[in-house]
């Protein structure tokens, strides 16, 4: 059992988990917490070694290399205090959008240059929960894998698609793949989101909360809204995806 913090292996795992450029080079990342280390090995991510704590772990025991540490370790190197005893390093996975194929009625959500990990978390925990097929991040300004992201997503990410573009490549690759393309631009031709026909091939873009699509977007596609009667004049961006998600998944099942 490792008590002491002048380990090796701990060192290293400590610097994974404050020194991004590091884990990076390294290409892997940590994950916390006992449902979304058993997500990331389902869906097939390759985990180098864990560190638990017997003390509060309380399920079966992975296969891949352990490493025991004392409760004092590990509630100073858990990014989440507790988090249910257990830490996996895993490699990271390297997803290119040009492997995607997408299926003959597929549903894909877009984002540009989303920059909030806790916003990516529970977008992607919506995707995974209304049966979207990909989710494709332009000019990302957040790291896929950062640890608030998994936690957000509550491991959502590991079955999920999710890919990175440039706006310019994803729109070549829309346009071969021949989807329908919605944009979210504020503009007064915007038609609300059950106006349209999801049932097809259909690829719904969001921009930032605080600048929305960039101009690159005008006159791509159709522009859709989430209809409001509040006096407020725009929802949180993961909120905003949440209710087009299920307004995809509502046709779908209507349809059948």
């Amino acid at each position: 059992m490792i008590e002491s913090f002048q380990n090796p292996k701990i060192k290293n795992l400590i610097r994974l988990t404050t020194d991004n450029r590091f884990r990076k080079k390294q290409k892997v990342f940590i994950i916390e917490g006992q449902q979304e280390n058993e997500r990331a090995l389902k869906f097939n991510f390759k985990a180098i070694e864990f560190f638990i704590c017997e003390e509060i772990f309380n399920s079966y025991l992975p296969n891949e290399k352990i490493n025991l540490v004392s409760k004092e370790i590990y509630e100073k190197i858990a990014y989440r205090g507790t988090s249910e005893g257990i830490i996996g390093i895993y490699e990271e996975k390297e997803n290119s959008l040009q492997d995607y194929q997408p299926s003959e009625n597929a549903s894909i959500i877009i984002l540009e240059g989303i920059e909030k990990p806790g916003n990516l978390g529970a977008i992607l925990r919506s995707c995974e929960a209304f049966g979207i097929e990909a989710l494709i991040i332009t000019d990302p300004k957040v790291d896929f894998y950062n640890p608030n992201v998994i936690r957000s997503s509550v491991g959502c990410i590991f079955s999920m698609n999710i890919f990175s573009s440039q706006n310019e490549e994803l729109l070549s690759f829309l346009k071969e793949n021949q989807f329908q393309i919605f944009t979210t631009l504020m503009s007064q031709d915007a038609q609300s989101i059950h106006e349209k026909d999801y049932t097809k091939k259909s690829a719904i873009l969001f921009g930032t909360e605080h600048s929305g699509l960039s101009n690159f977007w005008k006159s791509k596609g159709d522009n859709v809204l989430v209809p409001m009667v509040g006096t407020i004049d725009s929802l949180n961006l993961s909120n905003a995806v949440a209710i087009t998600c299920y307004e995809i998944l509502r046709q779908k099942i209507s349809h059948q």
